[in-house]
């Protein structure tokens, strides 16, 4: 941490591309957010108080609104006060936690998805075997590991990034990451460069085990017309959430690594922020929607509601 001590704040210039519309952005994130709370936490109260969608789907469901709402923590509140604020710095340690809550929040989402695909996967494709192999106590245990890897994971990068002599302030961007941090190094960046290969490699693994799965359900759908019957009901929404967070997750490692200076600041910000502004709203309304039981029961739960007022 010595190496650093030279450093006290960072300087987010992607700020300078909103000085124009502050009022108008400050207004469209705080009502982004207010829907973000709202949806993803309606989906975890239904799911906790309904004993009947206290299953492995709906467990994973559960958590990854959990995800949801632990991301955006990281990311909404100090970017509305950054927009009305002339000033938009974040200090050394600030920068550190909240390219830690990003980082490990981007993780535990794809982790949750594959789970999410490994779980369908043994519904459709080994029915018979589905409540041995998927029981609630081992669901419970692949959720646990589905968080505390990332979080491990995480806390050795921002170990080996506080070990960085810092010769730079300036971070092209609304908010702090590890990879901008690292670009700003004077010295040797190569353990954090091997280090973040072994990530990347990591999740392209876990990326590829859920169209790999799908594979599978796809062919054991087509054999009877119950299996694409309950494709459809269960599948299809995880596999749009799962398209929805990839595209936005490649938009986002495509600004950090290969983002060109012939690209406005304005279009640059949309990149590198959209999914912390699409998924958090997409998933629970996806989820909502087409979970037939989820859906049933959000229904009832509104009449109750609005008969006692």
């Amino acid at each position: 941490m010595s190496n650093t001590s030279s450093i006290v704040v960072f300087l987010l210039s992607g700020f300078n591309a909103t000085v124009n519309y502050r009022v108008t952005l400050f207004s469209l994130t705080l009502l982004s957010y207010c829907i973000i709370l709202v949806l993803n936490g309606s989906l975890i109260l239904t799911i906790i108080l309904d004993k009947s969608l206290q299953e492995p789907i709906y467990i994973c469901v559960c958590n990854l609104c959990i995800n949801e709402l632990y991301g955006t923590a990281g990311f909404y509140p100090k970017f509305a006060f950054d927009l009305l604020s002339d000033v938009h710095v974040i200090s050394y340690v600030g920068c550190l936690l909240q390219s830690y809550v990003i980082y490990s929040y981007t993780m535990v989402h794809y982790l949750v998805l594959a789970l999410m695909a490994y779980d369908r996967y043994v519904a459709i494709c080994r029915p018979l075997k589905y409540h041995s192999v998927m029981s609630v106590r081992r669901t419970a245990v692949l959720v646990v590991l589905s968080w505390l890897v990332p979080l491990c994971f995480m806390i050795v990068a921002l170990i080996l990034t506080s070990t960085l002599k810092i010769c730079g302030s300036h971070i092209e961007k609304l908010y702090c990451e590890i990879w901008a941090v690292v670009k700003l190094a004077c010295g040797s960046t190569k353990a954090n460069d091997v280090y973040g290969l072994f990530l990347i490699c990591f999740y392209i693994v876990v990326n590829l085990s859920i169209p790999a799965s799908y594979l599978q359900l796809v062919k054991s759908a087509l054999k009877s017309r119950r299996s694409r019957r309950k494709f459809t009901q269960t599948c299809l929404p995880h596999l749009l959430c799962f398209l929805n967070v990839l595209v936005a997750g490649l938009f986002d490692v495509m600004y950090s690594r290969y983002g060109s200076a012939s690209v406005s600041q304005s279009v640059k910000n949309f990149m590198a922020i959209q999914f912390l502004l699409i998924p958090p709203i997409l998933n629970p309304i996806i989820y909502g929607l087409i979970l037939t039981k989820i859906r049933s029961r959000m229904k009832s739960l509104c009449i109750i509601t609005s008969q006692e007022t």
